[in-house]
């Protein structure tokens, strides 16, 4: 059994963990709050310009871009985007083992990894997959210069016929308690009109309007594309983000409550220990009186 002393020491020592994990779980809903406010501002805008993006398509008919054209798949890049702290409960493990499934797929030599997050970098850093690019220490902050350079080195990726295609995995943001593992396909930009032509009958009126194009639709696009490359780029960081600050909330507020139970398990037992060294005493002292007599 523990010391009286060794308890205290112990009660201590918890308390000085439940303070961090109380202030780390503050910090984490501060910052959830200003993310969650980001992904529904941020969310209008992405879904209008992929809208933009459909219906130009659709009217422009076959436009000749070199992000979208469609190769036969050689080479494919798998875009990682993890924290670069931890302490954020099972955030990170779920996206390495979802990109551990989809890299069952394919061959080694077949795939680069881009790691966004220093956690996803330091796991592949190990393995036998080649890392490309790297992106750490962001942080959670959305800057645009970061944006636009991660989106200018993996439309190069793409352009330069490194690869023939990429994907991103990420954590959407659902809520507070909830977050989803997503694969987006990020490059090549698949074509609406060749979709749309095996679902013509669910075309609205409203997407078959005739557009008028001043400029071409080729000078349309060449501004179009990039912006909305960057659009995705900001948007899946932005919900990767607000996904990572709400599973530290809730797994900082989860050390806080154990802590919180093992302070008052350890403050029972320094009681019963207190307890009985004080009977102990008493007995000792009962028993020199007897003595003396």
């Amino acid at each position: 059994m523990l010391s009286l002393r060794d308890i205290k020491k112990r009660i201590k020592s918890v308390e000085n963990t439940h303070d961090i994990t109380r202030a780390m779980e503050m910090v984490a809903a501060a910052k959830l709050k200003k993310a969650q406010s980001r992904v529904e501002s941020f969310r209008p805008y992405a879904s209008k310009m992929q809208q933009m993006l459909e219906n130009l398509s659709l009217a422009s008919g076959e436009v000749e871009h070199p992000l979208f054209e469609k190769r036969e798949i050689k080479k494919t890049a798998l875009v990682i985007i993890t924290s670069d702290r931890g302490l954020c409960g099972s955030y990170n493990s779920n996206i390495i083992r979802a990109s551990q499934e989809f890299l069952k797929k394919y061959n080694p030599q077949d795939v680069l990894i881009v790691s966004i997050g220093r956690k996803g970098y330091t796991f592949y850093k190990k393995r036998e997959w080649a890392i490309k690019l790297d992106y750490l220490d962001l942080a959670g902050n959305l800057v645009l210069s970061d944006v636009r350079s991660i989106t200018r080195d993996l439309t190069n990726l793409f352009s330069s016929k490194e690869v023939d295609e990429i994907h991103i995995l990420y954590t959407k943001f659902l809520s507070t308690m909830s977050h989803r593992v997503n694969l987006d396909k990020f490059l090549n930009i698949e074509s609406r009109s060749e979709k749309d032509e095996l679902r013509a009958d669910k075309i609205s009126t409203a997407r078959r309007v005739e557009y008028i194009f001043e400029p071409s639709p080729e000078e349309i696009f060449a501004e179009l594309l990039p912006s909305h490359c960057t659009t995705v780029i900001r948007m899946v960081l932005a919900e990767a983000f607000a996904s990572e600050q709400g599973s530290r909330m809730i797994a900082m507020g989860g050390a806080t409550k154990n802590a919180e139970e093992m302070i008052e398990h350890l403050t029972l037992q320094r009681n019963k220990a207190r307890q009985a060294s004080i009977t102990k005493e008493l007995l000792e002292v009962v028993s020199g009186a007897e003595a003396l007599k």
